[in-house]
């Protein structure tokens, strides 16, 4: 089997293009056919060869933002002074249309790129072997259906829809900036925050939890069929090592998240006198959170990982102790071998290179899950945090510390 870390995948289809006839299963992409795609390739905004990427930013900063900044800038709601809470002061309302949204766009084109380089290595590298290919195909067309389907979208309007109708009544300070005299309270800006901007925040924000479902299901399902993990494989995992780069695909995603989450915390902390002791427990179950959301797809097949450790530890084992015997026969009791045909297999080797064998398959790990893919995590989310403590405690100290905590 190839080297599932050393080798270099093929390279990633051209973000927005059709996978080669006949190779629909491999030219998967995690977000290319669905029902937003599809909408958004309807009215012009993702062209036909191509994601469309800038484009899309720029026609949801401006159907997002504008209208609320030239509303604010008009009826003097934007800047201090002017306003007892200024749309300025409010930083959440800037980071989810300026920040959060282009990064949850641009993070399709990641996705895209990363998931049409990955099915295609489960073949390349040997996983899946030739008997089971057409299973193979069977499972990732069965699962492109299900991102094509209209239901989940049709769940994820309708949860949008709810939170749009029940939960404005609980964030009633986050409009603050909008509140005008007269008998509606709320001027356009607010209203267009709550009923058009915010809604579409959301809906970005549910569709990647559901690619990321997605990916879970598309997975577990491969972890079904019979791969041909290789216990001894260097990466630790049988050969799965290359997976361990997916979660890059989705820092976009964690940074657009934790970028909105820190900028609630930090008006919290400049104008409320909230104190970061006070956040501590937020911000490390934020991080904790997105862990588990995002890495949940690769612990899908840790079964499958386990169950092949703990075959490979009998198997390797038997082979281990039946080499040392042969060895202590041989060499010990100086017996002469009718057939010694496992002490001279090169394969195999000497007694050092048996150890080693079944040392690689005792330290094979149960979850393809390393150093890279918890730092594609880790480091997103916390940047916005570490921009929240740093106006409380000064840079450099800050920094000093997090170098101690990695050193």
């Amino acid at each position: 089997m190839s080297h599932a870390d050393g080798a270099s995948p093929s390279a990633p289809a051209r973000p927005g293009a059709a996978p080669a006839a006949g190779d629909e299963a491999l030219g998967f992409s995690l977000v290319r056919g669905d029902l937003l795609f599809r909408l958004q390739r309807a009215i012009g905004l993702i062209p036909a060869d191509g994601l469309g990427i800038g484009r899309r930013i720029v026609f949801f900063v401006l159907v997002a933002y504008v209208p609320i900044a030239v509303w604010a800038a008009v009826a003097g709601r934007m800047l201090p002074g002017v306003a007892a809470e200024p749309l300025l002061q409010h930083f959440g309302v800037h980071v989810r249309f300026l920040v959060a949204i282009p990064l949850f766009i641009l993070a399709e084109g990641l996705a895209h790129a990363r998931t049409t380089v990955t099915l295609p290595y489960f073949v390349r590298s040997g996983l899946v072997t030739e008997a089971d290919l057409p299973r193979f195909r069977d499972t990732v067309r069965g699962v492109a259906r299900l991102r094509d389907a209209s239901l989940p979208w049709v769940v994820i309007v309708s949860v949008v829809a709810a939170w749009t109708v029940f939960g404005t009544v609980h964030q009633t300070h986050e409009v603050e900036w909008a509140v005008a005299p007269g008998p509606t309270r709320l001027g356009f800006g607010g209203w267009w925050f709550l009923y058009v901007a915010r809604p579409i925040y959301i809906a970005f924000a549910l569709a990647w939890l559901w690619r990321l479902v997605l990916l879970t299901v598309l997975l577990v399902r491969i972890a079904r069929l019979d791969l041909a993990i290789v216990p001894t494989h260097p990466d630790r995992v049988g050969g799965l090592g290359f997976l361990e780069r997916l979660p890059a695909a989705f820092q976009p995603v964690v940074l657009g998240a934790s970028a909105v989450v820190s900028s609630a915390w930090a008006h919290q902390v400049l104008y409320h006198d909230v104190s970061l002791q006070a956040l501590r427990a937020p911000m490390i179950a934020f991080v904790l959170l997105m862990l588990v959301v995002v890495l949940a797809p690769l612990v899908a097949l840790a079964p499958t990982l386990i169950a092949a450790r703990r075959r490979a530890l009998l198997e390797y084992g038997a082979l281990v102790g039946e080499h040392g015997r042969l060895v202590r026969r041989r060499w010990v009791l100086g017996e002469r071998l009718p057939d010694d045909g496992i002490l001279a297999a090169p394969e195999i080797g000497p007694v050092a290179d048996t150890l080693a064998l079944y040392g690689a398959v005792r330290d094979m790990r149960g979850v393809p899950v390393g150093k890279p893919a918890l730092l594609a995590v880790v480091v997103p989310a916390l940047i916005p945090i570490l921009c929240v403590v740093a106006i409380r405690i000064p840079v450099r100290t800050l920094l000093l510390g997090v170098l101690k905590a990695l050193a």
